[in-house]
């Protein structure tokens, strides 16, 4: 299953799940980062491999390996 990680900058995706450690999973959940929210990769950072998301019309970093923890599937329409 592709994940957050994978998307290429501009890519709309919706989120299927949220994987890893329970305090990670519990925190980007608080953020907003639920099951069925659309969300957008906006950019790649090439220092500390940070992405910047979008989602809900706000912004996130994330580090590339807690975005590979994000399972998503193509936005539809």
């Amino acid at each position: 299953m592709p994940t957050l990680s994978d998307l290429t900058p501009g890519t709309h995706a919706e989120l299927l799940s949220v994987g890893g450690e329970r305090a990670l999973r519990r925190r980007l959940m608080e953020l907003g980062l639920l099951p069925g929210t659309r969300v957008r990769l906006v950019r790649r950072v090439d220092v500390g491999d940070v992405l910047e998301v979008e989602f809900r019309g706000c912004h996130l970093s994330l580090r590339r390996g807690d975005a590979s923890r994000l399972v998503v599937s193509p936005a539809r329409g």
